[in-house]
């Protein structure tokens, strides 16, 4: 009976005692070689940007998403579509939260959609023939959100 209850008062003791340190871990720090200008808390056209290094989130506030250049829309993963372009042709663009997008041939600034928020992804043809996410220009990004 007494090492039954040695084993309880272990467990018990046990269990405050990580309980208790839960909170006081440490933070993980993770350096990332890749560093993009485009952060969450800047602005592009006018628009903040809320999430960064990797897809780019765009507040629109249901403003219209247009083609940055001639091209396709096409329907992708997720409910997302897909922008190619004969003129970049090293180039697609993931495009995610465009309501009712308008897809086939679109000519440049022609409406593809609206969006509350945009999340945007650049993704550039690799040697292999790989697909790799690359920070977009700033300049491509205000051709999605201007005339």
């Amino acid at each position: 009976m007494r090492k039954v209850w040695s084993c309880l008062i272990g467990a018990v003791a046990f269990a405050l005692l990580s309980g208790c340190n839960r909170g006081q871990l440490p933070e993980r720090k993770v350096q990332i070689d890749q560093d993009w200008v485009l952060q969450a808390g800047s602005e592009v056209a006018g628009y903040a940007i809320s999430s960064g290094l990797g897809d780019i989130t765009l507040e629109l506030g249901g403003d219209v998403v247009r083609m940055p250049f001639d091209g396709e829309v096409q329907p992708a993963e997720g409910g997302c579509v897909m922008v190619s372009s004969p003129e970049v042709p090293a180039y697609l663009f993931r495009l995610c939260g465009v309501h009712n997008p308008k897809l086939g041939a679109r000519s440049q600034h022609q409406t593809i959609g609206h969006a509350q928020q945009l999340v945007f992804a650049t993704l550039r043809k690799q040697p292999s023939g790989t697909w790799a996410m690359v920070e977009p220009s700033t300049s491509l990004i205000k051709q999605l959100v201007r005339e």
